[in-house]
């Protein structure tokens, strides 16, 4: 069906928004499930007592986020490549819920700081201390991630004594060859001291899915439109 150019931009625009959410959601669900199912990280989940340790809470919102990721981009996909009023309809309404759940995630990460940089903090620790353990590949890539963006190192921050130097990022000066920031404490940092930072971050994630809500409705009154047109094209004929 043609469609004008508001609608076949916000299709392009709808494409690449589902691109990068489809990256981010495997890059979730695929590292959620390598920690769950691991050997390594298996037993933990075998456990009751961690149960309700940061950790397997950890692994369990990485799982559950990636699979609503991929099951959102399955709609927006389809729906918008293809045309399909219904899908664009069940895709704007998880739209809604995820930029209403991303929106009430950071003001909640605001108003309790505290604690929710204590979560984080502990989950890290779980990851540093299974690194430590066993060496696993998939936790290693993720702490060097975490270190690099952070530009923190491990738990202690002295690269002489740090026991996962090899995941800490190059010094950036004479003194951190000596002593970098550790990550507990930065991570603490980055809740208590920016928490309107980290708030902005989640209001910023909604503001970019209501972007591609309101793309998705226009995608959708341009396809009602042209069927529209092409019903009224055919009884004029018939």
């Amino acid at each position: 069906m043609a469609l004008d150019g508001c609608g076949l931009f916000c299709k392009y625009i709808l494409f690449i928004f589902n691109l990068i959410f489809a990256v981010v959601g495997m890059v979730f669900l695929g590292l959620g499930l390598w920690l769950r199912f691991s050997a390594n990280t298996r037993g933990i989940f075998e456990i009751d007592a961690l149960n309700s340790s940061a950790f397997v809470m950890g692994v369990t919102v990485l799982i559950a986020l990636g699979a609503v990721m991929l099951i959102v981009v399955a709609f927006g996909d389809y729906g918008a490549c293809n045309e399909k009023r219904c899908a664009l309809q069940v895709f704007s309404v998880l739209l809604v819920i995820l930029a209403a759940a991303e929106v009430t995630v950071g003001v909640l990460a605001y108003s309790r700081s505290d604690e929710v940089g204590a979560q984080i903090v502990e989950f890290y620790s779980s990851m540093y201390a299974l690194y430590l353990n066993n060496g696993d590949p998939a936790i290693g890539i993720t702490l060097t991630f975490t270190h690099k963006m952070l530009h923190c190192c491990g738990v202690t921050g002295i690269p002489v004594l740090e026991l996962a130097k090899q995941t800490c990022p190059s010094p950036d000066g004479i003194l951190e060859h000596l002593v970098m920031p550790n990550c507990p404490g930065i991570i603490l940092d980055v809740f208590n001291r920016k928490a309107p930072l980290v708030m902005g971050i989640f209001i910023g994630t909604g503001a970019l899915l209501i972007t591609a809500l309101i793309c998705s409705i226009v995608l959708l009154q341009a396809i009602k439109k042209g069927q529209q047109a092409i019903t009224e094209y055919y009884s004029k004929v018939y």
